[in-house]
């Protein structure tokens, strides 16, 4: 009974983990990895950090390594006060908390050479940001094909945000897998 309560426990873990959005990134990928050749700066201006959301540092451990610095030792690609090292080539770093956090690679020349990631960590994304004001209604009315989009910035579509309704779409996910947990729980 103990292994099924477990089994159910753990499920619930996971889908509840899958309905917050949690996103895990291997550094520098898919072009790269932790080393000197990557631009790490052009691979974090394409993506959106969340609290929840993990970093992944693969790496051959010979060659380098993983320091989580202050932003003064990031500038100065300085590893003499670690917040954090890492060394194993296969390391997990949960973003936990909003802000920027700063990993470099120790190794002696590594840092200078690039091989240094700032990672800015905002709020997750089910945590009701404050609704936009809605721009006027056009004075003629526009007929469009199902699925269509108005033209807006220039005329250029601005595809429809799934943030809107995503918090609706793990409301109700959370609640079906709370359900089926205190379902399994009565069957025990």
């Amino acid at each position: 009974m103990a292994a099924r309560a477990l089994l159910v426990v753990a499920m619930a873990a996971a889908v509840l983990g899958t309905a917050m959005g949690v996103t895990t990134y291997t550094v520098g990928a898919p072009a790269g990895s932790w080393d000197t050749r990557t631009n790490y700066a052009q691979w974090v201006s394409a993506i959106t950090f969340r609290v929840g959301d993990q970093l992944v540092f693969k790496y051959s451990p010979a060659a380098h390594d993983v320091v989580e610095v202050n932003k003064a030792d990031y500038d100065s690609c300085s590893s003499s006060s670690p917040i954090s090292t890492f060394n194993s080539g296969d390391d997990t770093i949960p973003l936990a908390a909003i802000g920027t956090r700063y990993f470099i690679c120790g190794f002696p020349g590594h840092c200078t050479a690039g091989m240094k990631v700032a990672v800015k960590v905002e709020a997750a994304t089910g945590s009701n940001p404050t609704p936009s004001p809605l721009a006027p209604l056009p004075r003629t009315p526009t007929v469009m094909a199902p699925n269509a989009m108005p033209p807006t910035n220039g005329g250029r579509p601005t595809p429809p945000s799934s943030s809107a309704s995503k918090p609706v779409g793990v409301a109700s996910l959370v609640g079906l897998s709370l359900s089926a947990i205190v379902a399994g729980l009565m069957v025990f």
